[in-house]
């Protein structure tokens, strides 16, 4: 790793399993980076880092390289805020060479908003001014959207030594949400995300209603971005209901000429379809949940895991939508041996709970 990388650094993570840790670590980052793994040793390289994990006796030694020094300590929080979610409530430590600087992460920006518009009954877009726009311009194109408390100044979260986000608390407390960028206007330096406002009876949806309350001159701040992007196949297969629909929308639009596009989306009713703009020979077709009996979940995977029946092993699946019926069809995938360097599934929500998105 020292042969690719600039700047380097090196932990010790101590799991109650170790092995169950190195498993679920190459589990969850094969659908976003090449995993490499021999035995106890683990390497993950992606366009922007290289993680090399070994196991030794009962822990983890972790080494970090990355370009520059802004993408280290971002690797670093990334990294860390997936170890201690893998650990769950078991017992779990992380200890870092140079311990993280308690200071706002690096990649959070103030925002500005400038203008909302209404995209569909049940989708409304919001426009943001960035000082920065060149962290947006990059293939990521997922992002933390960080609401403060009406009427108090913001405080933003700092890093703890470990490497994690330590987020305010109490009155300071911040709406966070993982959101899509839908577009962005390098020249007037603008940000828009499109959000979804969909009822949920006895379910906060405090993102949502950020985006129907808001008003130019509204400070927020964005954290990102990161992941997600437009694969690298000349054939992609796309499914998603409307919480994937900004993503499906970004990556139609942004695919070149010869690349071919077959997408199946789920919304409400036909007032809820979209018309992209896209090079790509694209196809779409529209799932009507007005339609639907009032007790039918799961068209939309049935629908998907139907598609790629007729897909060839070279086609991308890309697949984003609510929990149960993302976990189903990564099994579905699994079971007809579908290359995981070829599919992208993503749950974006979760039936009778409020979710990271909204």
């Amino acid at each position: 790793m020292t042969a690719h990388h600039d700047f380097l650094l090196s932990g010790l993570a101590r799991p109650a399993h170790v092995d169950a840790m190195l498993d679920e670590i190459c589990e969850h980052f094969v659908e976003h980076a090449d995993v490499h793994r021999d035995l106890g040793v683990a390497t993950l390289h992606s366009d922007d880092w290289t993680i090399e994990i070994a196991r030794e006796d009962d822990l983890l030694r972790i080494a970090l390289g990355c370009d520059s020094e802004e993408e280290l300590e971002a690797t670093r929080t990334m990294f860390a805020e997936h170890l201690y979610y893998f650990a769950g409530d078991k017992p779990f430590s992380l200890d870092w060479a140079r311990p993280a600087p308690q200071i706002t992460p690096a990649n959070l920006q103030e925002v500005t908003v400038v203008s909302t518009a209404v995209i569909t009954p049940k989708m409304r877009r919001v426009t943001f001014a960035c000082t920065d726009v060149k962290p947006f311009l990059d293939h990521h194109m997922h992002v933390r959207l960080l609401v403060p408390p009406r009427g108090r100044k913001p405080r933003w979260p700092a890093l703890k030594e470990d490497g994690r986000i330590g987020w305010p608390t109490g009155e300071d407390a911040l709406v966070v949400r993982i959101y899509t960028i839908r577009s962005v206007d390098a020249e007037k330096g603008h940000v828009s995300i499109d959000f979804l406002q969909h009822p949920a009876e006895g379910i906060a949806t405090p993102g949502a209603d950020f985006a129907r309350d808001a008003k130019p001159g509204d400070r927020v701040a964005l954290m990102g971005p990161g992941g997600g992007g437009l694969p690298d196949a000349e054939r992609i297969f796309l499914a998603g209901d409307e919480s994937a629909l900004p993503a499906i929308a970004r990556m139609a639009e942004e695919a070149p000429e010869g690349v071919t596009l077959q997408a199946i989306i789920e919304v409400e009713d036909a007032a809820e379809e979209q018309v992209f703009q896209t090079a790509a020979n694209l196809s779409v077709r529209w799932l009507h949940r007005s339609a639907y009996a009032a007790d039918d979940v799961g068209l939309l995977r049935r629908e998907a895991c139907a598609a790629v029946e007729g897909l060839d092993d070279d086609s991308f699946v890309w697949f984003a939508c609510e929990k149960d019926d993302v976990r189903a069809f990564k099994a579905y995938l699994a079971a007809r041996g579908r290359k995981r360097r070829k599919q992208y599934c993503a749950w974006y929500w979760e039936r009778g709970a409020a979710a990271t998105t909204d």
